[in-house]
């Protein structure tokens, strides 16, 4: 399956059907009168979060919705059938954004969150409904209220409780499979990630997901690589894991590369909780190990755990430094993200 992680799609829910004008015509019954009914109400445009998704590419090949318009009212005050509602399904951790952009209409963060976007037009009033004292067989009727509709951007963002970050080739991919159900590609190059991976870990009776992202290299805010385009899927991490590969020429400008990458990205990245590793230490001895994590920790202000994915050597300490940090961590998710609220949607 390919992965999506933005679209944009036009959704238009249905208009109101028009009221009916229609008079009695019935036997015995001296004096007939108006009996035209209402018409029937457009269908609501709703976004649901489900289970089982991970991706938008279903919007690639779909992008109108449009919802069925109330059928007309009839005689004997009979009310016009309502358009059936459109469920429009996405992905836990999907975002509704205007057209520009610029605002967060709808962030759906839990399973089963269920939400009206654009709501289906009132069906028109029927004759009988314009019926007065003075007016004893009216001819006007309503014709229903109109559909609305919006071009709005969908945008993914992985939930997970912690995030993997790096130089490409820094051992990510190696790590998230040591440690998780997750099949990533590995390689001896750069990019061998060319998308984001989602893992559970089970350790010590706790569980929670652990995201790999694409490596980032100096300059991916401008652009260079692939980009910082998939840090959005860090964004509602709750820790970072921070790999630094042991056999880079200079571990603390490694460090600093990234670390500079997630403050040019912005959303508080470079201001999460962050246990950093010195990777793919196997191959060295215990005396490098020991300068490389010095010059790290300088770097850094903070300790460094020595660890290799491959031979497991501090895979379990990682794992217990993460665990200890989702245990007092808040959930970023209980907020909307980059610190504004969600705004309540209107189309007019």
């Amino acid at each position: 399956m390919h992965f999506l992680d933005s679209a944009k799609i036009f959704v238009r829910s249905g208009a109101g059907g028009p009221g009916a004008v229609s008079f009695r015509r019935e036997k015995f019954i001296e004096f007939g009168g108006p009996d035209g009914g209402n018409g029937g109400k457009g269908g609501d445009i709703i976004f649901e979060a489900v289970h089982g998704l991970n991706t938008l590419i279903d919007f690639r090949y779909t992008q109108h919705f449009r919802a069925p318009r109330g059928k007309g009212g009839a005689g004997s005050n009979r009310t016009g059938a309502g358009g059936d509602d459109l469920v429009i399904k996405v992905p836990v951790g999907t975002q509704i954004l205007s057209e520009d952009k610029e605002h967060v209409l709808l962030d759906f963060t839990h399973e089963g969150q269920r939400t009206v976007f654009l709501r289906g037009g009132d069906g028109g009033r029927g004759n009988l409904s314009y019926k007065t004292s003075t007016n004893r067989a009216p001819r006007q009727h309503g014709t229903g209220w109109p559909a609305e509709e919006a071009w709005v951007w969908l945008r993914l963002k992985l939930l997970a409780d912690a995030g993997l970050v790096g130089l490409p080739n820094a051992g990510k991919s190696t790590f998230i499979n040591a440690v998780t159900n997750a099949q990533a590609k590995v390689g001896d190059y750069a990019f061998t990630t060319t998308r984001p991976q989602l893992g559970v870990v089970r350790h010590k009776s706790r569980e929670f997901v652990l995201a790999d992202i694409p490596g980032l290299i100096e300059g991916a805010a401008e652009g260079a690589g692939i980009g910082d385009r998939f840090l959005g899927h860090i964004e509602r991490c709750r820790v970072l894991l921070h790999l630094v590969d042991a056999h880079d020429a200079d571990v603390a400008t490694s460090y600093a590369i990234v670390r500079d990458e997630l403050a040019a990205y912005g959303a508080g990245l470079d201001a999460k909780p962050v246990v950093i590793a010195l990777n793919k230490v196997d191959m060295l001895d215990d005396e490098l190990i020991e300068a490389l994590s010095g010059e790290l920790e300088d770097a850094s202000g903070a300790p460094v755990i020595p660890v290799s994915a491959v031979s497991g050597t501090g895979v379990d300490w990682v794992l217990d430094k993460l665990v200890e940090i989702l245990g007092t961590a808040p959930d970023p998710v209980s907020a909307d993200d980059d610190g504004e609220e969600a705004i309540e949607w209107s189309p007019i």
